[in-house]
């Protein structure tokens, strides 16, 4: 049945709760979540993302800020379960879909590291059955085992079912494709293209079972989802859960701007490439424990390995795909991501972290045609300035007495929506419609009274914003260009 999906603003936030002993603290030992430049942040960054959610209807978001090991904020918007209103919370779980190749190349790094594989074995070596497969190159190197972890391999995209667009969702289980390989061959010749492929990655799942010894399950849940306490993550869709904890995932919006239901689904043996299931307090334990490898921790992993991991390991020759082992790791102005989204039938979604600054952003939605990517962008040129400020300099933090709370909301016109928040020892406005808030918004200097001014970038003051004050304190409006901006939320 079609349902047309209304957004529910939920201000669900969690700031600075910590999963794990070991907080990241400024240099005077705070918690940079307490530090009010970062909830300032924090704050505008979940307005631009609540409002672009919800203007491309999407049921449900929920996302986590984490740096280091402090989980800087985190919240939810929307309804999981739209029909039964159903909220999405922090503790949401959503099909992760190709973020699930993170789990199986660090589970095929452990072997590495244990001396039962090496990179550039040939796959054969491995999978005796590989050699089904049809070697349209055969002068050509064989197909080896960094080659899938960087889809540089030449195999096809897909084991050649039509999962991803028949209704049934017919997903193959392992012995399905093991016997569908007969029927395919090779694309490219090694090493010749990037062509992402989920059949790489599930070889790779094979290969962790196979040398150590475990069922893929078994050995992801002992070595790495339950060492890490990710005991809401699955490596395969719950579906017992959907419409309950697990949200309920949504089709791209159709011609009258309506989103409809999708059916359940298990990706069966196409679990080592996408079929895990998750929540943001998960994933973020999953960042915490990178980052603290990053730092020399051997826990799991050895920390050269997760570094050549978040190493870029292959360039496609048009030189703008880049990829590392396992991660997609793609550097965007000056920052460089070791990351990976994930789009399954009625799912997209973001885990992204910046090795350098120690700064991830996790954003789950339960539709297909959202753009969480772009919305965990944002969050580090929001969010991460605040936070290195809170690092750098905790003694520069502005002193707030509440007053500034009186104008901060949302307001808008026929025109469009725009969020003010408290920033520094004034204010800051966005139009909320912008694709790029740290570009988009505007500093507000205070002038008298109720009256603010916008801060121009070579520090002189442009126009006036004029706000009036109702009977509770609160601004109900504000003036600009003798235009007269209401407030919305009351």
């Amino acid at each position: 049945m079609s349902r047309s999906i209304t957004p529910t603003r939920l201000a669900v936030f969690t700031a600075g709760a910590l999963l794990t002993s070991a907080a990241a603290v400024a240099q005077d030992g705070s918690s940079v979540a307490d530090d009010p430049r970062v909830a300032d942040a924090v704050r505008l960054w979940s307005h631009w993302m609540e409002y672009q959610a919800g203007s491309s209807r999407v049921p449900a978001v929920s996302f986590g800020i984490v740096h280091d090991q402090e989980l800087v904020a985190s919240g939810a918007y929307g309804l999981a379960n739209p029909a039964e209103g159903v909220e999405a919370t922090p503790d949401t779980i959503y099909s992760i879909c190709s973020i699930s190749k993170l789990f199986t190349s660090i589970g095929l790094m452990q072997q590495y590291d244990a001396g039962r594989v090496r990179l550039d074995d040939p796959v054969g070596d491995h999978l005796e059955w590989f050699a089904h497969l049809k070697d349209a190159h055969p002068d050509d190197e064989p197909v080896t085992v960094r080659r899938l972890l960087t889809h540089s391999s030449g195999l096809p995209r897909e084991s050649d079912y039509p999962y991803w667009t028949d209704a049934a969702y017919p997903f193959p289980t392992a012995e399905q494709i093991r016997e569908r390989l007969r029927a395919q061959e090779t694309l490219y010749p090694t090493s010749t293209y990037f062509q992402y492929s989920n059949l790489g990655l599930t070889l790779v799942g094979e290969i962790v079972a196979e040398v150590s010894g475990q069922a893929y399950d078994d050995y992801m849940r002992e070595h790495i989802l339950d060492p890490l306490e990710m005991d809401a993550t699955y490596t395969d869709i719950p579906v017992e859960l959907r419409g309950g904890r697990m949200a309920i995932g949504h089709t791209a919006l159709d011609h009258d701007g309506e989103r409809n239901e999708v059916a359940p689904f298990q990706t069966r043996g196409i679990a080592p490439a996408a079929g895990y299931a998750s929540n943001v307090n998960d994933l973020v334990r999953f960042a915490m424990w990178q980052f603290r490898v990053l730092d020399g921790n051997d826990e799991l992993i050895e920390p050269s390995s997760l570094r050549e991991m978040q190493r870029v390991q292959y360039i496609d020759p048009d030189f703008e795909t880049t990829w590392g082992l396992g991660f997609s790791v793609r550097k965007e102005g000056n920052r460089v991501f070791a990351r990976h989204g994930g789009g399954c039938p009625g799912f997209y979604t973001e885990f992204r972290i910046e090795p350098k600054t120690k700064l991830g952003a996790i954003v789950l939605t339960n539709t297909i045609g959202s753009d969480p990517g772009g919305l965990a962008a944002q969050a580090f040129e929001l969010v991460g300035p605040a936070i290195q400020k809170a690092i750098d300099a905790p003694d520069e933090a502005p002193e707030r007495d509440g007053s500034l709370e009186r104008f901060a909301g949302i307001y808008g016109t026929i025109w469009g929506r725009t969020a003010v928040v408290p920033w520094d020892d004034g204010l800051a406005v966005l139009g909320l419609a912008g694709s790029n808030p740290a570009e988009g918004m505007a500093r507000l200097k205070h002038v008298e009274g109720t009256t603010y001014a916008r801060v121009r970038d070579d520090d002189s003051l442009g126009e006036t914003y004029e706000f009036e004050l109702g009977p509770d304190g609160r601004a109900t409006r504000f003036k600009v260009h003798s235009i007269y901006v209401d407030r919305l939320d009351r």
